[in-house]
């Protein structure tokens, strides 16, 4: 720390312990200052000569005794106490705690040139330029003291000229930072020790571009936003830089932000929090993803306003493909039955589906093409976010099925390649809510698209109570046109020698799906004269839909295909030989199917049989 020492004479400045200060002199003390309570006898001649103020105030003419009372001098008596010890030409000490205060006081008792050459505003003045705001650690003590001394140090500059010394040492390049600074973040990896000193200096390339971060977190968050607001006007530090130190500062700050708990109702805290969220930079990637979430979560738990709150979900919007379930789970306010604030939630991802569509079309030069076009991968990401944060919000009994679905028809549906994430958030909303009706029950599984569930989500879905018989139907309707696929295709590339037994091997497999769609065909007709039988007897149906299981409960895999899984649920449900011309129902139940081209003979053939 730099320092500087005035005078010469020995300090015989004398405190009795009853706040009185007593210069130790064979003359009488002829003028008595009192500020605030404490008291300096003194003398006239020594404080005449070197301020301004005591000219104005002290009477040329007389020698009694006077008394007089100073109320508002910055710095307080202290500060006083090294003004006039500079009129007695004691040895006074100025370092970077005191030296604001002294250059204040010494412009409230106007110190200056104009009453006496080499005076305490010019000596602290030259102290200041050439030692104090050449050291980065002395600058950022110096502004830290200017907050005690306002309006004052405003007024003479000090505290631009300090604000403008700590901005342009954090905007220096790296390559020129010479002096010593705190840094306790993670380094660099040859800075752990392991390189070779440079003359005894490490070298100049090594030093970090955030060198400066974690000094500033020791100042007020009054002189931080200033501070911040000059680097980010010199321009030369990276915005991504800028919100790392922003980040440092909001935790040293607040260390409750990463934990669950906040302090409600702090007016500092609520202040403190709207003015990082002003600091923090506009581009994106600048910070991350889970610190603006963790500050929305704190907004809206000590509620700093609205405006404050919808910057961070559009900040978060811009971003929402690098968050996490975890950190998107925000609790709801007081007065809401829900545990996690879903509508917060809901309005962030349609900004987000907002501004990709933007993004989508601005790439396509503005053009709107008929057919769908392909999602983004950020897209594709958020709706895994989606379905895993539903999946969560699910296991609230007090979720209402409306905002559930709402949130998960947000993304659209080819944004899923893969509807594993939503089928587990629709199975978990199913299990904590058991008394849910058959209409919404067909509407929460009417978001999923069976013919994107993978092999294992669609053994899971075949023996799941919880589906209605509808669902399960769907499921193992496409389980089986998948396999009759994936046959064909295996049938196909075995390549058997001869066109006649290739062609008998095609015939083989085309007659197999025939049956298998004949079997779903006779399930359709069964249950359009037994449907109303199965909606009043919902546990009937429910019981028969288990009857597809082994006596373990589970499928057994490998041993049953989904064409025998068909057959053993149409016989379970029991086959009254009814038919009907024409089933409304079944379209809604099996979609079509396209069948491959048979010959004529190949069709009589399997209509007589």
């Amino acid at each position: 720390m730099k320092f500087m020492k005035l005078g010469s004479n020995p300090d015989t400045f004398q405190d009795d312990g009853n706040q009185v200060s007593i210069v130790g002199s064979e003359l009488v003390s002829d003028i008595t200052v009192r500020i605030g309570t404490t008291k300096f006898y003194l003398h006239k001649f020594p404080l005449l000569s070197k301020c301004g103020r005591f000219q104005k105030l002290i009477p040329t003419t007389g020698d009694e005794n006077i008394e007089i009372h100073i109320h508002d001098i910055p710095g307080g008596a202290k500060a006083f106490e090294l003004c006039a010890k500079f009129c007695y030409g004691m040895i006074v000490t100025l370092n970077a705690y005191n030296v604001i205060a002294a250059r204040c006081a010494a412009e409230y008792l106007e110190m200056n040139e104009t009453v006496d050459k080499g005076n305490l505003i010019y000596k602290i003045d030259v102290f200041l330029s050439s030692s104090i705001f050449r050291s980065w650690k002395d600058s950022i003590i110096v502004l830290g003291t200017t907050k005690a001394h306002l309006p004052w140090a405003e007024d003479i500059k000090l505290v631009s000229h300090c604000i403008d010394s700590v901005a342009s040492k954090a905007s220096t390049d790296t390559s020129k930072v010479e002096w010593s600074y705190t840094y306790n973040r993670k380094k660099l990896p040859t800075e752990n020790g392991h390189d070779s000193p440079w003359n005894g200096v490490k070298q100049q390339q090594l030093v970090p571009k955030d060198w400066w971060v974690e000094d500033l977190t020791d100042l007020d968050i009054d002189s931080y936003k200033q501070v911040i607001t000059a680097i980010k006007a010199k321009g030369m530090v990276p915005k991504d830089v800028i919100g790392e130190a922003i980040k440092a500062y909001t935790y040293k700050k607040l260390p409750s932000l990463s934990k669950v708990s906040m302090i409600h109702g702090d007016a500092k805290v609520r202040a403190m929090l709207v003015t990082i969220t002003c600091l923090l930079p506009s581009e994106k990637g600048s910070v991350s993803c889970s610190f603006l979430l963790k500050l929305l979560r704190a907004t809206n738990l000590l509620k700093c306003g609205e405006m404050c709150r919808k910057e961070l979900m559009k900040r978060i919007a811009r971003q929402l493909e690098e968050a996490s379930v975890a950190d998107l789970l925000i609790p709801t306010v007081d007065g809401d039955t829900t545990v996690y604030d879903l509508d917060m939630i809901h309005s962030i991802v349609e900004e987000f589906v907002r501004q990709d569509q933007k993004n989508t079309q601005k790439h396509s030069g503005g053009e709107v093409n008929d057919h769908v076009s392909a999602p983004s991968a950020s897209m594709i990401t958020v709706a895994k976010i989606v379905d895993g944060y539903l999946a969560e919000v699910a296991k609230d009994p007090n979720t209402p099925i409306v905002k559930f679905v709402n949130l998960a028809e947000t993304v659209s549906g080819n944004s899923r390649p893969v509807h594993d994430g939503l089928y587990r958030a629709i199975d978990m909303y199913l299990k904590e809510h058991p008394s849910l009706g058959k209409s919404d029950k067909k509407r929460l599984c009417g978001l999923m698209d069976c013919k994107k569930l993978s092999p294992d989500a669609c053994a899971h879905a075949v023996q799941n109570e919880r589906l209605p018989l509808r669902t399960v139907v769907q499921v193992l309707y496409h389980e089986q046109t998948r396999a009759s696929a994936a046959a064909t295709i295996r049938a196909d590339s075995i390549g058997i020698g001869s066109y006649e037994s290739s062609r008998s091997g095609a015939t083989t497999n085309t007659e197999d799906e025939w049956d298998g769609v004949m079997a779903v065909e006779d399930l359709s007709l069964t249950k359009t004269t037994k449907l109303d039988k199965c909606d009043t007897a919902g546990t009937d149906a429910e019981k028969n839909h288990g009857g597809n299981k082994g006596t373990n409960g589970r499928v057994k895999g490998g041993g049953s295909t989904p064409k025998k899984a068909l057959g053993k649920m149409m016989s379970s449900k029991g086959q009254t030989g009814e038919r009907s011309s024409s089933d409304s129902s079944d379209s809604a139940i099996l979609p079509r199917q396209e069948h491959p081209k048979r010959t004529p003979a190949r069709s009589v053939k399997s209509s007589a049989a």
